[in-house]
């Protein structure tokens, strides 16, 4: 089994971001990268949302959070729809036909009652991945890990993200988080006591 790592460069984070925006447009894949990213659910808890977890159709706009019971862990965990998940949830469901409230908010084209499956996420994260330079170590569980390293660089202590993330210790956030020696060289480097 190999190890997944965030993806850390931002320039790298930036193009496989927008390889289903921009260069090859698809907004169902899009929209799940960028689900990932941002809210840190693992791939189960994302393949199985439904339109009503994100959309309000009596209200007619989206939710302002996400709350889902997660397969794992059974806890609850409420997130907060972000700008960038704003945009990109806003623009798919614009476009998409048939999204009633119980569809699959990413479904298989095959079976438009079913979400796509894990292998086929794997698939369409990779396809970016590579894309972008990232060929090795990324894969569906990098979206995960890819949130708690850059909030963890702008400054979320690790206590936050280990409850973020609902570990039940800080060694798993911080093997999680992928820090290796150039963050460690950096620490030291900007001391200067």
């Amino acid at each position: 089994m190999s190890v997944t790592y965030p993806i850390k460069n931002k320039n790298a984070l930036t193009h496989f971001k927008n390889y289903y925006a921009a260069i090859k447009p698809n907004p169902r894949n899009y929209t799940m990268i960028i689900m990932g990213l941002n809210t840190a659910f693992r791939i189960g808890d994302l393949l199985k949302l439904q339109w009503k977890d994100v959309y309000d159709e009596s209200a007619g706009h989206l939710r302002t959070h996400i709350c889902i019971e997660e397969q794992k862990t059974g806890k609850l965990r409420m997130v907060p729809i972000n700008p960038a998940e704003s945009k990109a949830l806003t623009h798919y469901h614009a476009i998409c036909r048939q999204k009633l409230p119980e569809d699959y908010l990413f479904p298989s084209l095959r079976d438009k009652k079913t979400p796509i499956s894990r292998y086929q996420a794997y698939r369409i994260v990779k396809e970016a991945a590579t894309e972008s330079g990232l060929a090795e170590h990324i894969s569906c569980h990098s979206l995960r890990k890819t949130f708690g390293y850059h909030a963890w660089k702008q400054g979320t202590p690790p206590a936050m993200l280990m409850d973020l993330y609902n570990h039940s210790s800080y060694k798993v956030t911080k093997r999680y988080l992928g820090i290796e020696q150039d963050e460690r060289d950096d620490v030291y480097m900007h001391i200067e006591l």
